[in-house]
């Protein structure tokens, strides 16, 4: 089913070097939402080695059988009844954006890393904490003992929305001294990565249209 994954990936890392980035310093993170946990074993097998999930149903039911070296990035919004379930579940939770999520992930005593989402769209539907807040969660996070891997974002549609969007993380990211920026999906990945992303979400480029039921 995934045959092709291998020269998708591989095209992806041609592009990313056309684009002026070294490929080895862009971390391909697979979204295998949707898709089942062949999906994670093919991405593996392929050569990459982190894997995210939107959905907790889905993380939950794909980590038992897990990949050895594999890491669970947790990319969906938070709802503070499920944070408990996640910890346990991911190696990376991605979407913190509220003060009370750290609190719980505190309580819990969390050994995940953590990236603090930047809500660069102003749209409501759209998870992500206001860029004038997100130095002071990084500080707050810091002060519970938790760690901040980096920032992430979804930046809006329009190219020249998304290159304001991956300008603005990247200065934050700057300011709050953090090394990641996941910043890049399938549709604007090679932007992020000019713009210095040092990893790219990609589903649909890697294992093709999405299935759902």
């Amino acid at each position: 089913m995934f045959e092709a994954l291998a020269d998708h990936l591989g095209e992806v890392r041609e592009r990313i070097a056309e684009a002026g980035r070294d490929p080895a310093s862009v971390r391909i993170l697979a979204v295998t939402k949707t898709f089942g946990i062949e999906a994670v074993q093919a991405a593996w097998a392929a050569g990459i080695e982190a894997v995210g999930e939107n959905y907790l149903v889905e993380l939950e039911a794909k980590r038992p059988g897990d990949v050895s070296g594999v890491r669970w990035h947790y990319l969906g919004a938070l709802q503070t009844n499920k944070i408990a379930r996640i910890s346990v579940m991911a190696d990376v939770i991605s979407g913190v954006s509220r003060a009370k999520e750290l609190d719980k992930l505190a309580s819990l005593g969390s050994t995940a890393q953590l990236d603090i989402q930047v809500d660069t769209t102003g749209l409501s539907q759209r998870n992500g904490a206001p860029a004038s807040e997100v130095l002071g969660l990084v500080r707050y996070a810091r002060s519970l003992g938790l760690t901040v891997r980096g920032l992430m974002t979804v930046a809006p549609p329009d190219p020249e929305g998304a290159r304001e969007a991956f300008m603005l993380v990247q200065r934050l990211a700057d300011e709050a001294e953090v090394t990641e920026r996941s910043m890049g999906m399938s549709d604007d990945y090679l932007l992020a990565a000019e713009l210095g992303s040092t990893e790219v979400r990609l589903g649909r480029l890697l294992f093709g249209p999405r299935h759902y039921s």
